[in-house]
Formats: structure tokens, C-alpha cells, sequence
């Protein structure tokens, strides 16, 4: 606890402080004092030029120019060193050329002289043709500790030369003394192994070195010994090593050291040096030099950037951050001490580029976060930036004084406030980001561009970075194009100049009404499209299989079905906005606006009134918290199974009314009745902002076209706010709706907030497990001050509250995540899909309440327990994520479960006594507990369409020897079903091959006799006296069998005693047994070894014997004859519990498998064809499972059946969500907690905290399954369709022209050819039917044979077609509309002839 503290401190808190250095004890000498000269210079320059020049251009210069030159030439040699690793060219040390020659030898050893202690660094050694030789003193030159690199160029020709004269150099002549370092008590220890040990001696052409124990490469080099490794060491008999006297080295007082190692008994040295490697690094064509590194004490060093482009950002920020922090101290905005402690701040900033802070306190994932290098320089360019232009601006002398709603404000003291707060947050970069109060830049890019775009133009939500920079994109381009309108209105009649003269009451202008529809038009396109551009793009690849796994027996229906959405959109928005521009700029035209504002007050008050606070209220599982049941309940509420759809109820079709009402008629009308009221005000005021009033009209239209849940209140407080209250301080109506829709957001915001932390902090919530919390909680109240004041800035920036009180206040939103491979995880995938098809339809039909963008609900059912987030709620889509959480999980996951399940209708409770409760009321404690909890229950009987899971103890159903004789007679009688429906049989049965290696079997008194395989106990054929299987015993029970089988083949095939495929089926049977054996290991004694047989062979895993390799002629006898046999044989042994007699007669058993093989998928989990079968909405499924879990190992007969499930959704506060995530990346990443029962995931029954906290992504949390975000359409959801009638698309338009024009007489006197039945003889109108004669072929030919017919016969022919509806089914598609059928039907007594 102790070293991690110590660790967190140092590379946490002391790195967050100083932008990246700090002094590591794991690392060597060189790395830390190139870490601590790094940090020194970046620090020292900017403070001495500020000091020592005055604050010129000329200053400015040398700093930047300086900065990135050094920048530049450390970004450059760090990415070719790496280039040089990844190419790979090592150079061995006996190619190192040898230089040879007296006045080196003389220089050498007068040079050398034996020091009592000299280090080196063995870390970076640049070796190039350097030689140690031997002195004329009988000692060696080469014991100088100092490392001499010389540096020189080598050419491919001078290499070859090199190594040419080393080849005749015996390496034998390297003494091994010369390997040896001295220690300050003469002995030689084993920091010859270490790099942080004594440096390396000036030695000889062939540098022998070990890979150090704890070296700061981290790279072993020891290897198998070749031809050219040095020869080993002398070792005497007690294992020391015997240095020849010639060779001595001499320490401390004299002694040598071959006195030092026979008096030592603690080394011994028997490893053989392996030689270091030397990296061969190319400077120009032709030209390098040799590298003594490794890429670890390189990333140690400094920190990697991939690419060009990464180091060109790198240079740049270094550039930029070098550049305005210059600027601003030449400025003068810094005086005193405060000039060192931004020289401090801007060092931190630029050391980052270099070596970062990991784990950073912002940073979501553990190990090295390569956005985290760029995040402090770039929030000091953007703050630093923003102070230089304000600076700037406050150099003016005009700067304005302004009125806003009553408030004066004076522009320099607003403007200096400003600078004043972006200077002291640049002072605290260090204390900022220790913190961790800035996320990554690139989450921080996200927040700001999604709230821009929600809160100016009335977008919905970014996914991601491209989805932002999208959805900006797209509304500045609407707004560009309403904003172009209006110049072109200037300029050709004057938009401003229709304003500049009053208008009359009695008309408005017909340009101002095309720019309302206009603007209209381009708000209900905006508010229907995602904000995700990949989902325009290819919204079929979603859930798509992966490549190389498509089949064409198993085929995924959802792409197709997501693709026909995104079109049916875009076709739809082409007829609506067209509508809509022609109704508004019909409306508008006239003056209606002028005088019905109250009445649409009124109506959206009451619409919205009834709409989303009584109905849903209504709706709860406790309505108003008081009510013990739901006033307005469905169908499926009173039901213990429902096996049906839900049902559409009446207030249902109510709430989707009232709704389309409200968002298609109500505020679309409120907001245009603002446009021409504000525009008729203005122009009598002589002044207008068609800029504010564009962005205004955009916002509250998309916000309304979207989700008008909360826009009734909103509406509600404008009016009353600046009516009454404060009347002369409304500036506009629009203008007031737009302010108090963002203030009203906030509010919401804070309100969650708040709810989260009184819930959480509640001093009857807490679980008093010790004595600590008897004083912890009174030293809360101080925080109190704090947590407020903590609350209001997390909701202005709209941050998350992160649960520690005062401590942390903001981090990073975490990113999506991914599956763990779990085989648990396909049942969330599915639920995913089906909630795919029809979330976004039940949400509107309210069947989870109120929603707004980032709501959080938990589904809750027997076994599954999903975590969905709504992401972005759009005019008919909806973007969510599903996290599915353990079937089994922890403890306190269980304790959260039965909090959600359990009912508080019986409590009778009211503070201390029992008086009992009014008949359909709550009890008053369970009224008061209910208002303390983070979460609400809103709906109990929510039906999902799933899979429910049914499993049995495959040992129960094996643990008597008849019940495995059982299953292995289905298993042969499985794989000779499989051979004779085979395709293939008729070429099995005549391949010479096979026929050839079955020889043996056709004989009658050939005998099986393997004990491992064949016993009496599991073989019905198995012959006691002969001790084996033969032919005879088989034919005897498995004869009947093979003849019924053959004699359903529509060709007739031999099968009689002595006919080749009985003895194919003899054969197989020997081989399937014999497989299940060898799998088994001896499977007739034990259970477990035959459980584990038979799972390995329904897995397909099997072990063919040398006498089987004849089914290897083709590989389809064992894929599609013996492995379905396996998996047949387990749904044919469950059957024989239910029906135990039926089994036994051929008939049935031979129906029964035909059967199984059409309507059921039996294969393994990890079968690929698993995931297609559960994916494609098969209805039944079956599998065998191996589980290991707590000490138990079984195995489980899964069934899978599709029904609709039931869930329970509960409503969490999406501030406790937030708050608990960001909690929880502080304390794992940044503090580094591996404590596996941490507070952080214990249960808190009113937070749900264990269940939130596992769902995180990891490694902060730990679910089963984390689906990618999936968008939810209203047109796949039937019953909303039934509702609405479909999309209004040119085609459907078209077809319902022609149904409506089709004469009565005509359908009357329809032929026999029809059924009358289908044909609506009444009228025009639609009539439902599912007769097959009702289509006929032949009519259809005819239709589709005559393409090119002219075109008044085409009209002619089009008039004898009858349309019905059908729902969402597609009959004849690419004809007409996919939402109808086609029904041609002669017409007697017309011909039609072209002319």
C-alpha cells in the first residue's frame, strides 16, 4: 500500500504538476537527467529572454525559432530511431570493424589508469570502428571504464573489408578478464548482469555483454550458443571462473581480483555472455551508424509519436504555445512572481509534447493515451489566445455600452472580468489538471461543438467527433441558406427595406412568408435526419455479419430493413417539406398570426399539459408516488405470461395524437405567429436582426419537431415571466423563448443534480457499517458550501457531478465499448435488435414516460438485466447504447435486483407504528422511501421480443448407463438418417476408395473389439460373449432402421444386409463410436469423461484413428454426416423423457428428425452459425454447455425459445450515471485502486451504484455486453404504422390515386378469375385478404411482359389493377409502393390493344 501510494504521488500528483517530470527510481541515470535538463530548459528560456531582452518582435524570434528548432531535431531523431527498430537491422558485434595501430595503443594505455570508482552510461553506446588493445605493462588496456564513442561513418565496401580481417581473428583471444567490472570490495558480483551496474570497459572488436536483470531496455538477448558466439568461460571445480595472471586487474588496496573471487562464496558465474546488439542507423545512402539500444529505454525516454503528421502537431503546438506564451508575457499581462509561475505553466505545457503524464486524471483508459499528449497544449493555446485577443479588444477606446433585458452592461468591465478569469484558470493549469477538471481535448472538441449546436440551432447529440463537426456543419449551412435568402430579398426587393416601411395589419409581405416556409421546410428536415453521417452513409453495416460468413440458408433481414428506413425518410422529407412550404407560406400570407396568440397559448398549455404530465403520470407504476397501481393500464399488466404483442390501447392512440398534434401543428404555428408578430413590431421600430430571429425560429422549431416534452413548461414561464413579471424587460417574444429554452435546460440539469446528491447523501441511506461513519458524516457539512457551489459550475458546463464530496468535480464522458466475447453477451446482442425495431415507435406511443436526450433506463427481467442510454432523440429516431450486465452477478448486484423487483404495496408502515394504508394508496413510509430513491419504476409489463432460456443438468440425464445407451443408439441412428438424405450417398456408395477400405466390414465375422470403445453398458449391438460388435449384432438392431430411411428416397438404393450401405453404415457406426471414445478417454467408467467426450464431439472436435482416415475421401461424411448425428442425437434423447414409447417406432423417430432438422438449430455457442441463427430470429434453438464457474463443472442443455419477454423499465436520474462514471475513472485510472470490493462498487439500493458502476465500459466497469450506438427508426414499429398509415412518399401518393380511380363497374364485373372476397366492390377503399388465388400468375406475366408498351395502352392497362393495403408487408416490390399489393384482374369485355 505503502509503494503505491508513493507511486500515485510521484507519477500522478507530481507529474500532473509539472506537465509529464518527475524522477523515477525504475529508470536509469541517463533518462532521468535528460528528463530533469528537458524540464530546466523549457522552463529557464522563456524566463531569461523575458528577463534579459526587452519585449521586442526580436525577442519574440530567437524564443520561437529556438523552441522549434529544438523541437524539431528531438521529434526527428526520436521518429528515425523508431523507424530504425521497426526496420529491424541489427548489426552483430563481430562485424564491427578493427582498427589497429601503435599510436592507439600507446594513447590507449596511457589514457586508461585504473580509477577506485568511474561510471559510465551503458545505455547509449555509438560504436563505430573503436578498439581496445592490449598495453605493454602486462595489463589490459581496455580496463578504462570510460566509454570512448567514436563516431564514423562506415560504407557497405568498408564493412565488408571489416569483417573480411575479423574472419581470420580467432575469437579466442578476447580474454575473459576483460569482461570483468571491479565492485568497491573487489569482487565480481553480478552486476556484470545489470546495465545500471559499473559501465562497460574500453574493450576489444568484440564487445561480450549480458541483457541486464532490471535493465532500462527491457530486452533479454540471451540465446542458444552458435558457431559464433565467444567461447565459453574457464570455471574451476568450485564454479569460479579462472582468470590467467597475465590478466589481473588490481581494486582497492592492491588486492587482485583472482584473490577476490577465491575468497568469495557468494558468486558464481557459469551463464556465458550473450553479445549486446547494435542497430544499425542510416544517415545517408550508404552511410550509417551503429546504435547500442532498445526501444523500450527509448519510449522511457520519450514518448512515441506514429507518424509524420503526429510529430508535424506536436512541433506546431510547441510552436503555438511557445508563440502566445511569449506574446503575452511581452504584453505585460504578468507581473512579480506571477512571470516564473507562467514560465512554469508554459513548460509544463511543452514538456508534455515530449514525455506526457500517463495515466492522466482525464484520462479514460489505463496505458499510454495518445490524446492526452495534446490536451495541455491545446487548452493553453485556446486560453491563452482567448486572453490576447481580449487584450486586444480592451485596447479599443469605443467599446459599447448595453441594455439586455433591463441589465446595463458595460463591455470593457465585462470583457476585463472575462480576461481576469481565463488568466487565473492559466495560473492553475497545474492544480487544473491534477484534478482533472479538463477532459481530453478531444471530448472537451465534442462537448463544445454538441452544445453549440443543441443550444443555438436545436440539434440533438453527438455520437463523436466527426458527428459534431457534422452537425455543425449542417446547421451553419441551413442557416447560411435562410440567412442567403434573405439577401437575396434584399437585393432584389429588400427584405430589410419591407421591414424599413411598417407593414399593413392586413397584409404581410409574400417574401417574409417564404422565407418562414422556408425556414420551416429546412427545421422538419434538420430534425429528422442522425447526426451520425456513417448512418446516412451505409446504415445497412451496422449489424451486418462479417465478411466471409454470409450464408444463403441463413440470411440477416435487419440491414435491408434499416436501408429501406433511411430511404423512406429522405423520399418522405421530399413530399412533407414540399407541403410545409406551400401550407406556412399559404398561412402566413394572411394575418391569422396576428391575432390567435392566446388562443395557441392556451392550447399549448393544455395540449402540453395532458400530453406529458397527466397521461404519463397516469401511466406509472405509482402514479404521483401515492397511487399503488397504474390508473391507465395495458392489456399485459394482469398477465403472468404474455405471448402476444402488446396491445395498441386507446390512450395510446391518444398520447400519439395529442403529440403529433402538438409538434406538427401547436408550436410550429406558436413559432410563426412569433415570426410575423415580432417582423410586424420591428418594422415599425425601424430596426430588425434577421440574423437572431433565424437562429431563434431554427432552434425552437427543431427543439419542438424533436421532443416537445418540456416545451409546455418552458412556454408556460416565458409567458408569465415577461407578462407579469417582468414586462419591460422582454425585449421579443421569439428572443424570450429562445433564452428561457436554454435556461430551462440548465434548471433541469440542476434540479438532477440536486435530486442525486440529497438521495446520496442522505443520512438514513447510508449503510452504517462502522464506527468511522458516526463522525464522517457531521464533517460533510462543511462540503456543503462546496458541493453547491460545485453543482452550479458542473451545470453551466454540463459536466458530470462526480459523487466525491468536493473532491473531483468533472471529468470525461467515457466512449462506447465492446464485447467481451462472453457467450452470454448473443442474448443482449438480440435484445439489442430488438430494440432496434421498435424503441423509437414505443417511446412515442409512451410506453417508458417522459424522455429526453441522455436518459438512462435499466431493463430488468428474470435473467437480464440491460443498462440503455438514450443518446439522441430525433423526429422519428432515436439513437441509444445497451449494456448488458451478468446473468449471475455479485452480491450487491443481487441486492439491487430485488430493490428494483420487490413491490411496496404491502407495507402498512407509517413512521414507528402499522396503522395500514387506504385501499389502491401507499402506505406513507413507502410514499416517503419512494421519493428518496435515484430511480423510478415507470413500467412493469414492458413486452420485448427475446429469447427465453430453458436448462437442464445433462448429468442427470446421463447418470444411468441405459440413459447413455439411449443416446448413443439415437447418435447412430442420427448418423445414418444424415447418410441416406446425403446427396452424396449414391458416389459414397460406389467410390472405389471407400469401398476399398471397407473391406473388413462387409465380412460377418469381423469383430470390433476395442475395450475403450465398445461395451455392453452404452452399445445396444454389443455381442457379451464375443466381447465386441459385429456386423450381425448390428444389422440386428439398427437393420429396420436403415430400411425404413432408404425406402423414402424417392430413388430406390439397396439396402439390404449384404448392400453397400449398410456396410457404410456399419462403418460410420464403428467411427462414431470410436470417436466418442478416444474423445472420452475410456468413457464406459465415468460420467465426467463421457459428458466430456460427447462435448468435444458436439463441438466438431474429433479424433479420427489411423483404421478411420478412409472418411477423410470426403470431408462432408464427417461435417454433414456424423456432427449433425451428434447434435441430433441430444434433442432426440430429451425428447424421450416427454414421449417415451413414441420414439421407438421408425415412423415417428423418422418425422420427428425431419422435423428438428427444418425448425430447430442445434450447434455449439461458438459456431458461427449460432450468432446467424440467433440474429435471424430463429424460434428455436438448442446447444450443449461446458460451464465452469466457482469450483463446479458442468455441463447444460440449453433450449432457446422466441417469445416476448417481460421487463421491468426503471428510470435513473442521468446525473447519478454521470456523477458515478466519473467517480470511478478518477479512483481506477488516475488513483489506481485494484482493490476488487472497493466502496465504488459495494450496493446502494438508492442509487443503484454496483449496477451503474458495472455497466461502465472497462476497465472501469465490467459488462457482459456494450453494443455499439444503434439507431431505433419509427417506421419499423407495425403498430405505430396502423396508427399513422406509413410514410407519405410520391409513390404511395400515386398508388392511392390509382385505387381511388378505378370505376365501380369495373369492379363488379370482375371474372371468375377473382375472388370476389378480395375485391372492395363498394368503392375506392382498401380490403384485406391472404387468398393465394387472389394472384394469379398468369396475370402477372402478362403485366411484367409488356414494359414497352406506349403509353395511353400502359394507362389503359393500369386501369384493371385493384390496390389493397396490407400493412408492412412487401408483395411484387419494385412495382409499386412497398406498403401495398398488387391485384390484377381481367376486365371482361375490354381489350386493350396498343395503337
Amino acid at each position: 500500500m505503502g509503494s503505491q501510494l508513493v507511486q500515485t504521488l510521484r507519477q500522478g500528483v507530481w507529474a500532473s504538476l509539472t506537465g509529464g517530470w518527475y524522477h523515477d527510481p525504475d529508470q536509469n541515470k541517463f533518462n532521468n537527467s535528460c528528463h530533469l535538463y528537458l524540464w530546466m530548459f523549457l522552463l529557464m528560456l522563456p524566463l531569461l529572454l523575458h528577463l534579459a531582452l526587452p519585449p521586442t518582435t526580436m525577442a519574440l524570434s530567437i524564443y520561437c525559432t529556438s523552441v522549434t528548432i529544438f523541437f524539431i531535431t528531438i521529434k526527428m531523431v526520436n521518429y528515425r530511431l523508431h523507424v530504425m527498430f521497426d526496420e529491424g537491422d541489427v548489426v552483430t558485434p563481430s562485424s564491427l570493424s578493427v582498427i589497429q595501430g601503435a599510436e592507439n595503443k600507446s594513447n590507449t594505455s596511457d589514457s586508461c589508469l585504473p580509477p577506485e570508482e568511474t561510471y559510465c552510461s551503458d545505455e547509449i553506446a555509438v560504436s563505430a570502428q573503436a578498439q581496445m588493445v592490449i598495453g605493454h605493462h602486462g595489463g589490459a588496456a581496455g580496463n578504462c571504464l570510460n566509454k570512448i564513442p567514436g563516431i564514423t561513418f562506415d560504407s557497405p565496401e568498408d564493412d565488408e573489408q571489416s569483417g573480411a580481417e575479423n574472419e581470420g581473428e580467432p575469437l579466442s583471444k578476447v580474454d575473459p578478464a576483460q569482461l570483468q567490472t571491479p565492485s568497491p570490495d573487489g569482487q565480481i558480483t553480478k552486476e556484470l548482469m545489470s546495465s545500471d551496474s559499473a559501465a562497460l570497459d574500453c574493450r576489444d572488436p568484440t564487445p561480450l555483454s549480458t541483457t541486464p536483470d532490471n535493465s532500462s531496455s527491457g530486452i533479454d538477448i540471451h540465446s542458444h550458443p552458435d558457431e559464433n558466439d565467444p567461447p565459453d568461460l574457464n570455471v574451476d571445480a568450485d564454479g569460479f571462473l579462472r582468470i590467467p595472471s597475465t590478466f589481473r586487474k588490481y581494486g582497492p588496496g592492491g588486492r587482485t581480483h583472482e584473490d577476490s573471487i577465491g575468497e568469495s562464496s557468494e558468486t558464481s558465474t557459469q551463464e556465458k555472455p550473450s553479445p549486446k546488439l547494435y542497430y544499425k542507423l542510416k544517415l545517408f545512402p550508404g552511410k550509417w551508424v551503429n546504435i547500442l539500444y532498445d526501444r523500450l529505454t527509448l519510449l522511457a525516454l520519450l514518448d512515441r509519436n506514429q507518424d509524420v503528421v503526429e510529430n508535424i502537431v506536436a512541433v506546431f503546438l510547441a510552436f503555438l504555445v511557445a508563440f502566445l506564451g511569449f506574446i503575452l508575457l511581452n504584453h505585460g499581462c504578468f507581473k512579480d512572481i506571477w512571470v516564473f509561475q507562467f514560465c512554469v505553466v508554459i513548460a509544463s505545457c511543452q514538456y508534455s509534447l515530449l514525455k506526457s503524464v500517463q495515466p492522466d486524471a482525464a484520462s479514460p483508459t489505463h496505458g499510454h493515451n495518445q490524446i492526452v499528449v495534446y490536451s495541455r497544449a491545446a487548452y493553453f493555446c485556446i486560453f491563452c489566445g482567448l486572453i490576447w485577443i481580449l487584450e486586444q479588444m480592451l485596447r479599443r477606446k469605443d467599446l459599447p455600452v448595453s441594455t439586455v433585458y433591463g441589465i446595463t452592461i458595460v463591455l470593457a468591465d465585462a470583457l476585463t472580468f472575462l480576461r481576469d478569469i481565463l488568466v487565473g484558470l492559466t495560473f492553475c493549469f497545474p492544480i487544473t489538471f491534477l484534478l482533472g477538471l479538463f477532459p481530453q481535448i478531444n471530448t472537451f472538441m465534442i462537448y463544445l461543438l454538441e452544445q453549440i449546436d443543441i443550444h443555438l440551432f436545436g440539434g440533438t447529440a453527438a455520437t463523436g467527433l466527426h458527428s459534431a463537426v457534422y452537425s455543425i456543419f449542417r446547421s451553419l449551412t441551413a442557416l447560411s441558406l435562410l440567412y442567403g435568402f434573405c439577401a437575396i430579398i434584399n437585393i432584389s426587393i429588400g427584405f430589410y427595406s419591407i421591414l424599413k416601411e411598417p407593414w399593413d395589419e392586413q397584409h404581410t409581405p409574400a417574401l417574409f412568408s417564404g422565407f418562414c416556409g422556408l425556414l420551416v421546410a429546412l427545421s422538419y428536415h434538420l430534425s429528422r435526419q442522425n447526426s451520425d453521417p456513417t448512418v446516412l452513409i451505409g446504415s445497412a453495416k451496422t449489424f451486418s455479419f462479417e465478411e466471409g460468413e454470409d450464408s444463403e440458408d441463413i440470411k440477416d433481414p435487419l440491414p435491408e430493413k434499416l436501408m429501406n428506413s433511411v430511404k423512406e425518410i429522405l423520399l418522405s422529407d421530399l413530399v412533407v417539406c414540399s407541403i410545409a412550404f406551400i401550407l406556412t407560406f399559404a398561412i402566413t400570407s394572411s394575418t391569422v398570426f396576428l391575432s390567435l396568440k392566446v388562443v395557441l397559448y392556451a392550447l399549448a398549455g393544455t395540449v402540453g399539459f395532458v400530453t406529458h404530465y397527466l397521461i404519463p403520470q397516469l401511466r406509472k407504476h405509482h402514479p404521483w408516488l401515492w397511487i399503488s397501481h397504474p390508473v391507465l393500464k395495458s392489456n399485459e399488466y394482469s398477465q403472468y405470461e404474455p405471448r402476444d404483442n402488446a396491445q395498441l390501447m386507446w390512450f395510446e392512440r391518444l398520447y400519439v395524437g395529442l403529440l403529433c398534434f402538438e409538434k406538427y401543428v401547436v408550436y410550429p404555428a406558436i413559432i410563426l405567429s412569433a415570426l410575423t408578430n415580432d417582423g410586424f413590431s420591428l418594422s415599425h421600430r425601424k430596426n430588425c436582426d434577421v440574423l437572431l430571429m433565424t437562429v431563434a425560429g431554427m432552434k425552437l422549431l427543431r427543439a419542438s419537431f424533436c421532443n416537445p416534452s418540456f416545451q409546455f413548461v418552458t412556454l408556460i414561464f416565458t409567458i408569465v415571466f415577461f407578462e407579469f413579471d417582468c414586462s419591460r424587460a422582454s425585449e421579443t417574444f421569439l428572443l424570450d423563448f429562445f433564452i428561457m429554452s436554454i435556461v430551462f435546460h440548465k434548471l433541469s440539469d440542476l434540479l438532477h443534480k440536486l435530486n442525486f446528491i440529497m438521495v446520496y447523501i442522505a443520512p438514513w441511506q447510508i449503510a452504517w457499517g462502522s464506527a468511522f461513519h458516526a463522525f464522517a458524516q457531521p464533517f460533510a457539512v462543511p462540503h456543503s458550501a462546496m458541493l453547491l457551489l460545485q453543482t452550479f459550475i458542473t451545470t453551466l458546463f454540463y459536466t458530470p457531478l462526480s459523487p466525491f464530496l468536493g473532491m473531483y468535480f468533472t471529468s470525461t464522458f467515457i466512449p462506447p465499448g465492446c464485447d467481451d466475447n462472453n457467450l452470454n453477451s448473443i442474448f443482449y446482442e438480440y435484445l439489442t435488435r430488438s430494440l432496434q425495431h421498435s424503441l423509437c415507435g414505443d417511446l412515442m406511443l409512451g410506453r417508458w414516460g417522459n424522455y429526453s436526450s441522455g436518459d438512462c433506463f435499466i431493463l430488468a427481467s428474470d435473467y437480464l438485466n440491460a443498462f440503455v442510454h438514450l443518446i439522441e432523440i430525433g423526429n422519428g429516431l432515436v439513437t441509444f447504447q445497451l449494456r448488458g450486465l451478468e446473468f449471475r452477478g455479485t452480491y450487491c448486484q443481487q441486492r439491487e435486483v430485488e430493490a428494483i423487483t420487490e413491490g411496496v404495496e404491502e407495507d402498512d408502515s407509517c413512521c414507528c407504528c402499522e396503522p395500514g394504508h387506504l385501499p389502491n394508496v401507499l402506505s406513507c413510509n413507502a410514499a416517503f422511501n419512494l421519493r428518496w430513491l435515484a430511480w423510478e419504476v415507470t413500467t412493469t409489463k414492458y413486452l420485448l421480443e427475446g429469447y427465453s432460456i430453458s436448462e437442464n443438468n445433462a448429468a442427470t440425464m446421463l447418470q444411468v448407463y441405459d440413459l447413455r445407451k439411449l443416446l448413443v443408439s439415437y447418435y447412430l441412428k442420427s448418423i445414418f438418417y444424415y447418410l441416406i438424405e446425403s446427396l452424396k450417398l449414391q458416389t459414397w456408395i460406389k467410390d472405389p476408395s471407400i469401398t476399398k477400405a471397407l473391406v473388413s466390414y462387409t465380412k460377418w465375422h469381423h469383430i470390433e473389439r476395442d475395450p475403450a470403445v465398445f461395451s455392453i453398458k452404452i452399445d445396444e449391438d454389443y455381442v457379451h460373449c464375443l466381447q465386441g460388435v459385429t456386423r450381425a449384432s448390428f444389422c440386428n438392431i439398427y437393420l429396420e432402421w436403415i430400411q425404413y430411411c432408404a425406402n423414402k428416397l424417392e430413388e430406390p438404393v439397396d439396402c439390404d444386409e449384404d448392400s453397400p450401405l449398410v456396410t457404410l453404415c456399419y462403418a460410420l457406426s464403428v467411427l462414431g463410436r470410436r470417436s466418442l471414445g478416444t474423445a472420452s478417454h475410456n468413457m464406459s467408467n465415468s460420467l465426467e469423461s463421457f459428458l466430456y467426450g460427447f462435448n468435444t464431439l458436439f463441438k466438431g472436435d474429433f479424433r479420427i484413428a489411423t483404421k478411420d482416415e478412409w472418411v477423410f475421401t470426403d470431408m462432408d461424411l464427417l461435417q454433414k454426416v456424423v456432427v449433425p448425428g451428434v447434435r441430433m442425437s441430444l434433442k432426440l434423447h430429451q425428447d424421450h423423457f416427454t414421449c417415451l414409447e413414441e420414439t421407438e417406432e421408425p415412423a415417428i423417430l423418422y418425422k420427428a428428425i425431419s422435423n428438428y432438422k427444418i425448425s430447430l438449430v442445434i450447434c455449439h455457442e461458438s459456431d458461427p452459425a449460432w450468432r446467424k441463427a440467433v440474429l435471424s430470429s430463429r424460434d428455436t434453438l438448442l446447444t450443449l454447455r461446458h460451464m465452469v464457474d466457482d469450483g463446479t463443472d458442468e455441463y447444460k442443455i440449453i433450449m432457446l425459445y422466441k417469445r416476448h419477454l417481460s421487463f421491468k423499465v426503471i428510470k435513473i436520474n442521468k446525473e447519478c450515471v454521470r456523477g458515478l462514471w466519473a467517480g470511478q475513472q478518477q479512483e481506477l485510472v488516475f488513483l489506481r485502486n485494484r482493490n476488487p470490493e472497493r466502496g465504488s462498487i459495494q450496493n446502494s439500493k438508492q442509487a443503484l451504484r454496483n449496477m451503474i458502476n458495472s455497466s461502465c465500459d472497462q476497465p472501469l466497469g465490467y459488462p457482459m455486453y456494450v453494443s455499439p450506438l444503434t439507431t431505433s427508426y419509427m417506421g419499423t414499429h407495425k403498430q405505430l404504422r396502423s396508427i399513422w398509415g406509413g410514410s407519405l412518399s410520391l409513390d404511395g401518393i400515386k398508388t392511392w390515386l390509382l385505387s381511388k380511380w378505378v370505376r365501380k363497374d369495373n369492379l363488379t364485373s370482375c371474372n371468375s378469375g377473382v375472388n370476389m372476397e378480395d375485391v372492395d366492390c363498394a368503392g375506392g377503399s382498401s380490403s384485406l385478404s391472404h387468398n393465394p388465388n387472389s394472384i394469379t400468375s398468369q396475370n402477372l406475366s402478362l403485366y411484367q411482359a409488356r414494359p414497352n408498351r406506349t403509353s395511353q395502352a400502359n394507362r389503359q392497362h393500369t386501369a384493371g389493377l385493384v390496390l389493397y393495403r396490407r400493412g408492412t408487408h412487401d408483395t411484387f416490390k419494385g412495382i409499386v409502393h412497398p406498403s401495398y399489393n398488387i391485384k390484377l384482374v381481367s376486365l371482361p369485355g375490354k381489350h386493350y390493344r396498343s395503337k
